[in-house]
């Protein structure tokens, strides 16, 4: 059994069927941890994150697949289990091999992500990969990891969407219309984002393959919630 790692609750939904079991981080590392544990406590064996993320290298774009060959945070780097990595390249024909960052906080500006690009030579970052690598390298089980880009290396995220993840990882309404309300002139960049994302969801939707048996179709998502769907 698989346990799917995911930051968004529509990930989640994405991917859901009954022989995975899918576990949602919402930003919240800590939590996340005791959650992939519980998993595993259920009997799950193989750790897999999966989700969207967002593009430190040049050379990607929204919508590309990523097949992690390591996970960096910081100084640490973790392999990802090689035949399970090839496994899932050969499934994913195209898909980009490349290193995933890990970060507890989101990286929404192009300084950010210069940055960490710079530091680290990662293809792209998300907020859950490190998290799971880490249990899965403590517990001695197979760990991998697909992501899908939905935001380029040199764009930078409006504010109304680095709040609006909730620890559930859902979308946090009052969060957003705040947002908006302080600062209007981040409506076309909110909408955007909102296209950006649901390409890398109908992308992931592609990829989902990978864990075996078809899902179901994800329930229409509103604008609001499209927007919010980041790495």
């Amino acid at each position: 059994m698989i346990v799917a790692v995911t930051g968004l609750d529509r990930e989640a939904r994405v991917i859901a069927r009954p022989e995975i079991i899918t576990v949602v981080g919402g930003g919240d590392r800590l939590a996340l941890d005791v959650r992939i544990r519980k998993a595993l406590d259920a009997g799950a064996r193989r750790i897999l994150s999966i989700g969207i993320c967002g593009a430190l290298s040049p050379a990607l774009r929204v919508g590309d697949c990523v097949v992690a060959t390591e996970v960096v945070a910081g100084r640490e780097r973790i392999a990802t289990n090689p035949d399970w990595t090839r496994e899932l390249t050969a499934q994913i024909p195209s898909a980009r091999l490349g290193v995933l960052a890990g970060s507890d906080t989101i990286i929404g500006s192009r300084t950010q992500k210069r940055r960490l690009h710079s530091e680290t030579m990662a293809a792209a970052v998300d907020m859950e990969s490190h998290v799971a690598a880490r249990v899965a390298r403590e517990h001695a089980l197979p760990f991998a990891a697909v992501r899908v880009v939905s935001d380029s290396h040199r764009q930078s995220l409006p504010p109304a969407a680095l709040v609006a993840m909730s620890q559930g990882g859902k979308i946090d309404v009052r969060a957003v219309l705040r947002s908006l309300a302080w600062k209007p002139t981040q409506i076309p960049a909110l909408i955007r984002t909102a296209w950006e994302a649901e390409k890398a969801f109908q992308a992931l939707v592609r990829c989902r393959h990978v864990l075996s048996a078809p899902a179901p179709v994800p329930a229409v998502t509103t604008s609001v919630e499209l927007a919010l769907d980041i790495a």
